[in-house]
């Protein structure tokens, strides 16, 4: 198993990352504890879960996991911090009260004394950075809170909060977790040569793409009814699945095919093994998801593959949009 540093911090993280979105619904809790175990033995030692996924359910299902198998030390726990959580008007984002507030609670569900790696789940357009900054700083000057990272940032707001750390002697971000895929390529244009830059580690969210990468999704566009889109009930979700995103689908698990691997490890490979990513988050729905995804750790491609890929779509660009659940991305993706 090759090992990876998370970001410049000199942690060593398996080179995927078991996510835990599907704990608590659709997966159970029973089938979530097992692939938990199973992930653990099969060479992950981090584990990525927000607070909102099914309503704190996600925290509580890997927090039982991890103190009745006795396993917490042995794994990095990373969880984030913004989304509604409540209905009141404080409930949610990236203010000093919620995100106190927010670690409390997490670390109540987690049952741990501390969080490895908090995270922003999303930038704040009216929070000011040292406001939200100054909140992680005290978590960690308090030992609740090892490290601090940021989800789905822009590239310029990553820079800002770095310069307002270094500014006010502040504890800095150590990753970023946008989304990334081979059907939407953009972030390599300035948000990767900026973590590469000031050492800041790359954990991509849907590496494969829900599913389209791992040949879920039938081309007549129609969501299988255990598929992510079917199960979402926000527009966002099911605008990614497009008829351009399936055909282009098509062509990599066609490249997978040939060589004799399954879509899902060929996408995944291609996504581990890009400049400056740390640790793709794989959500498995089931066991058997995540039995397709543990050969990954000892898999490579070529340099011919990887030619292919480019091919397909081109480095920078998109056929798909998994930018669309942030208000800050303004450009949408041609169909």
């Amino acid at each position: 198993m090759e090992y990876r540093s998370l970001g410049r911090t000199g942690v060593m993280v398996s080179p995927l990352c078991l996510g835990a979105m599907n704990f608590g619904g659709p997966t159970p809790e029973d089938e979530s504890i097992r692939i938990i175990e199973r992930a653990l033995d099969g060479g992950f030692n981090f584990i990525d879960t927000a607070n909102v996924y099914n309503a704190g359910e996600s925290e509580r299902i890997v927090g039982k996991a991890l103190k009745e198998s006795g396993k917490r030390e042995q794994v990095v726990l990373a969880t984030k911090v913004h989304g509604t959580m409540g209905p009141g008007p404080n409930d949610q984002g990236a203010s000093r009260l919620h995100i106190l507030k927010s670690c409390e609670d997490s670390l109540r569900r987690l049952q741990t004394e501390t969080i490895d790696l908090f995270q922003l789940h999303r930038p704040s357009a009216i929070i000011p950075q040292d406001e939200t900054l100054r909140a992680f700083d005290d978590l960690v000057r308090a030992g609740k809170v090892r490290y601090i990272g940021c989800s789905t940032h822009p590239a310029w707001k990553v820079m800002e909060a770095l310069a307002t750390s270094e500014k006010f002697g502040l504890v800095r971000y150590i990753s970023e977790q946008p989304p990334y895929n081979l059907l939407d390529r953009r972030i390599e244009n300035e948000l990767a040569p900026l973590c590469q830059k000031y050492g800041l580690a790359i954990l991509p969210w849907s590496p494969l793409a829900m599913g389209v990468l791992a040949g879920r999704y039938p081309l007549d566009g129609s969501y299988p009814a255990d598929s992510r889109a079917a199960r979402a009930n926000w527009p966002a979700i099911k605008d990614r699945v497009t008829l351009r995103a399936l055909e282009t689908g098509v062509k990599v698990i066609e490249l997978a095919k040939q060589r004799g691997v399954t879509p899902a490890q060929f996408s995944l490979t291609w996504c581990k093994d890009q400049p400056g990513i740390t640790a793709p988050i794989v959500g498995p729905r089931t066991l058997q998801h995540l039995e397709d995804y543990l050969p990954v750790f000892e898999m490579s491609l070529s340099d011919e593959d990887r030619a292919a890929c480019d091919a397909i779509v081109h480095p920078g660009n998109a056929v798909a949009d998994f930018f669309n659940s942030n208000d800050w991305m303004k450009a949408r993706v041609n169909e």
